[in-house]
């Protein structure tokens, strides 16, 4: 059996095209190199042809397109016999919806809140405006509501296998509700001229029998849906009365008819560009396909944790990564009810592995979640990034941004313009539906009804606006300390920018998101209202963090892009090796049992690209000067328009950089590399949102970025700027080279379990998705791991740029961890003495775990050592000495080991040692 925590994961990509029989075929490879349990990206059903698989349309079966039962089922033979845990990715926040695949969805268009499912879903359905009957907007049209109708895009059918109606557009079903099937075939007997004939009499005495309000209900709409599809010759007859609803510009009186007949229904359609201002379901984000699931209802969640108990039960599954668990109304409760479920399935010998997808701001600590281990390690790849990346360079890049931007270096101003352009633009309706809630709130009592709408929508917006961190975790009870402090002190910023009279409004509001208003002895304002003002406000405030700061800031904000990752910050002024060890000695007391990545699907560039792009940190002064020769080469294939610039200055300096990170180590620059740059350019301009953007692209500017791209990486137009980019490239790459090196040599070794994303055993010179969801070569990486039984590091080093170093460093890694397994799942973290002149060139510490030990070294700042990217470093170039006092280390004598000695080899160590004297055990609370 596999461990229950594991000592290494490897996260793999499912599709179509890599199903669970092609994972399955891998996992020798998987055992070879170390690894303990295979971490998979969704495997329930989820939309046709999906490339992640977080559209989820089913949560009761496996992923037919990933092969369903039978093919998990090979799969996970295939790991037993191996000894390799599966860890599973779940979506328990939202699932796909529009097409024709979801049966809750289209269970509730069809009976709006009459529907089992309906609870199931967060939507407010008194919202739609100008409309007498409650429903959901479904922004869907690729056109105007009307000029959908009016082209016939919008067709009315019937199914005759179910006995049903659906408007369709194109793909998109749309249930007509029963209580509609009446006033349908009256119409249809009519058009069809058919009322003296048997079928005709027979389907107007059926429409006849239901009458009233809202029938046939759900209780009789089986057997009259049944009784429709039994009556001889209806299909036919059905078909051509649906003449009536067929729409068209020379038809008005068809397309008014279809149109009345839409406006009774449950929904709404509507232009997709409404979806931002007036929809009034809750989002994945601004995903207008990707609907929030209301898991905090004890019915919903069994539902979609059914197979998960299924396979927990079977001993399927060992473990889960929770998508998205900011997005839940409240992640406590549904932690609590997952380990009762584990713990119901497998009892309560063993842990089952939990980690959440949870992304921390700076200082920001991880809340206890029952039955989480911890994170999926954004914040532990940020840290690394920080050690490795030189400080003082940062300093100098910082003047370089200001004059490239005109602007301060700082990130606060991009965050807070980006948040007022999501709200005014992609997350308007949330926001909307927030404010209505509060000025009912207010209006609920004599004392508070005179703040008037537009100042609590006003309030409103500046407390999102200066929220500093993602969400708070308020559950019906009052908020822990640290959540009334954040919201205290964001009370406090948001009321020093207001000008208005205040009279107690922002009082009104902080009591409002506290809950205070609920205390015994306060004015009676609504319960349920201010509950569910307080937690849907937490759901707000991610995903509003999100595309502020990981969708726009972070694509205008170019200091150093190796900083803007998720959960960093990309004006950090970087770690010192002291505070580096600080954090790694909480994390060992804390959360010892979280993942550690330096890769995900999610990430913004490939963990190699950004060692790369951080080494610019040690040339900076050499780098600006490159910047300021490659503008003037490259200006005459700018595109220029009286103020049009593509690309814009600022993001120019951002291509150099994705260029410097991506260029190919050993393959030429062709057209498909250049294709690559450019999709990414065009991601990137339309995330940043200042030139184009996804609602209002403008083409002019991006065929200029695209047709800059094109001309700069054309040997026939740019000769001169490729030389000068390619000689800088080679050497900035094997800087990067070490700086990845060290990054993985940190990654296995810490507190935590290291997390390999696929592919990344070789050079990851990927950029944001879907650039790193690309197919993996695993018969290369099979093939070389067999060569690399006894690697001979020096022949390794000489050929680093084929990636076989970096799967060879990668198994070694691997191979220790499985060897100590306590030292690095359970040890402790201590930081090691060093020495010398080149003390800071080295992130020395020791994991402990009773006696036996693991010393690590691991080099950083590599510049001066290797003629700044000229040459691979040599040994003797470093002068330090760490103190290992209290340790037997092999071949060794005294306490003084020289990094000369420890990176003979390779300029990072990891060696195994035993303490000189007795010593305790570590405990740790376990977490289960």
């Amino acid at each position: 059996m596999p461990s229950a925590i594991p000592l290494a994961t490897y996260r793999l990509q499912l599709t179509a095209e890599f199903d669970f029989d092609k994972a399955a075929a891998i996992v020798p490879y998987l055992k070879a190199l170390g690894i303990t349990h295979l971490y998979a990206s969704p495997v329930m059903k989820a939309r046709k042809g999906s490339t992640h698989g977080y559209d989820t349309v089913d949560h009761s079966q496996l992923n037919p397109e990933l092969g369903g039962e039978a093919g998990f089922a090979r799969l996970s033979e295939a790991l037993t016999r191996h000894d390799i845990g599966l860890i599973i990715d779940f979506v328990p926040n939202h699932v796909g919806v529009h097409f024709a695949d979801n049966p809750w969805w289209l269970d509730v268009l069809e009976w709006g809140q009459a529907s089992p499912h309906a609870v199931s879903f967060d939507i407010d359905w008194d919202q739609l405006a100008f409309r007498a009957r409650d429903g959901v907007l479904l922004p869907i049209l690729g056109a105007s509501y009307g000029e959908a109708l009016e082209r016939g895009d919008i067709e009315l059918r019937y199914d005759p296998d179910e006995g049903s109606f659906s408007a369709w557009y194109f793909e998109h079903r749309l249930p007509i509700a029963p209580e509609r099937y009446g006033e349908l075939l009256r119409m249809i007997v009519k058009e069809a001229d058919a009322a003296e004939t048997e079928a005709g009499k027979r389907l107007l005495s059926l429409a006849a029998r239901y009458t009233g309000l809202r029938r046939p209900n759900r209780k009789e709409a089986p057997g009259f849906k049944a009784e429709l599809r039994e009556i001889a010759g209806s299909a036919d007859l059905v078909a051509r009365g649906l003449d009536a609803y067929r729409a068209a510009k020379d038809r008005p009186a068809q397309t008014l008819t279809l149109h009345h007949l839409l406006e009774r229904q449950h929904y709404k359609l509507g232009h997709w560009r409404l979806a931002s201002s007036d929809i009034n379901y809750r989002r994945f984000f601004d995903v207008n396909g990707l609907a929030g699931l209301r898991v905090e209802d004890a019915g919903t969640f069994a539902a979609t944790h059914r197979l998960v108990k299924q396979l927990v039960a079977d001993g399927r599954l060992q473990g889960i990564r929770l998508d998205h668990i900011d997005g839940l109304r409240d992640p406590a409760q549904y932690c609590q009810r997952l380990r009762r479920l584990v713990r119901d399935a497998q009892g309560k010998t063993k842990p089952f592995y939990t980690v959440i997808e949870k992304i921390l701001c700076e200082h920001e600590r991880l809340p206890h979640f029952a039955g989480v281990q911890g994170t999926t390690g954004y914040e532990w790849m940020n840290a690394i990034t920080h050690v490795l990346v030189d400080a003082k360079g940062l300093e100098a890049l910082d003047e370089t941004w200001r004059q490239i931007s005109n602007r301060p270096p700082r990130l606060a101003p991009y965050v807070k313009d980006a948040k007022r352009r999501v709200l005014e633009t992609l997350l308007t309706s949330e926001f909307t539906v927030l404010t209505r809630l509060l000025a009912r709130i207010a209006n609920g009592h004599y004392s508070t009804r005179d703040f008037s709408a537009d100042s609590l929508r006003q309030a409103l917006e500046l407390y999102v606006l200066h929220f500093p961190v993602y969400r708070t975790y308020l559950t019906t009870s009052a908020p822990a300390a640290h959540d009334r402090k954040l919201i205290d002190d964001t009370i406090v910023r948001a009321r020093a920018e207001w000008f208005a009279a205040d009279e107690g409004i922002f009082d009104f509001l902080r009591d409002a998101l506290t809950m205070d208003l609920l205390k015994p002895g306060r004015l009676p304002h609504s319960a349920p209202r201010v509950r569910r003002f307080a937690l849907k406000v937490q759901q707000f405030t991610g995903p509003m963090m999100a595309k502020s700061l990981e969708d726009t800031a972070f694509y205008q904000f170019h200091r150093l892009l190796a900083l803007n990752e998720v959960g960093g910050d990309p004006a950090s002024k970087g770690l010192t090796i002291g505070a580096f060890h600080e954090i790694m000695q909480a994390r060992a007391r804390e959360w010892p049992q979280g993942m550690t990545a330096t890769a995900t699907h999610d990430t913004k560039r490939g963990e190699d690209t950004r060692a790369r792009i951080a080494a610019l940190s040690e040339i900076p002064g050499e780098w600006t000067s490159a910047v300021a020769r490659w503008k003037v080469l490259n200006a005459p294939h700018l595109a220029l328009d009286g103020n049009l610039r593509a690309p814009s200055a600022t993001f120019e300096y951002m291509l150099y950089q994705t260029l410097l990170g991506a260029w190919p180590l050993q393959e030429k620059a062709d057209a498909g590399f250049v294709e690559r740059i450019q999709a990414y350019a065009l991601k990137a301009a339309r995330e940043g949102k200042e030139e184009t953007s996804w609602l209002n692209p403008h083409g002019a500017y991006e065929s200029g970025v695209t047709s800059f791209i094109a001309k700069i990486l054309d040997p026939a137009q740019s000769a001169e700027f490729l030389e000068a980019l390619q000689t800088l490239a080679r050497r900035i790459a094997l800087l990067g080279a070490l700086n990845a090196l060290s990054q993985l040599t940190l990654k296995a070794t810490l507190p935590g379990v290291p997390d390999l994303y696929q592919g990344t055993e070789f050079w990851d010179l990927s950029l944001v998705d879907p650039d790193n969801r690309r197919p993996v070569d695993f018969s290369a990486r099979h093939a070389a791991l067999s060569t690399l039984d006894d690697p001979d590091w020096d022949k390794l080093i000489k050929s680093w740029p084929d990636g076989r170093l970096k799967l060879a460093w990668t198994r070694h890694l691997l191979k220790l961890r499985n060897e100590l397994p306590d030292v690095f799942a359970r040890g402790d973290y201590q930081p090691l003495q060093v020495r010398g002149a080149h003390a800071d060139h080295v992130v020395a510490f020791v994991r402990r775990h009773g006696r036996a030990a693991a010393i690590i070294l691991v080099g950083r700042q590599f510049a001066p050592f290797a003629q700044a990217g000229r040459e691979w470093p040599t040994h003797d170039g470093f002068d330090a000495t760490v103190d290992v006092a209290g340790y037997d280390v092999p071949d060794l004598a005294g306490n003084d080991l020289s990094l000369a000695q420890a990176f003979r080899n390779f300029p990072a160590a990891v060696i195994a040692a035993r303490t000189a004297g007795a010593a305790k055990p570590v405990r740790q609370r376990a977490r289960a």
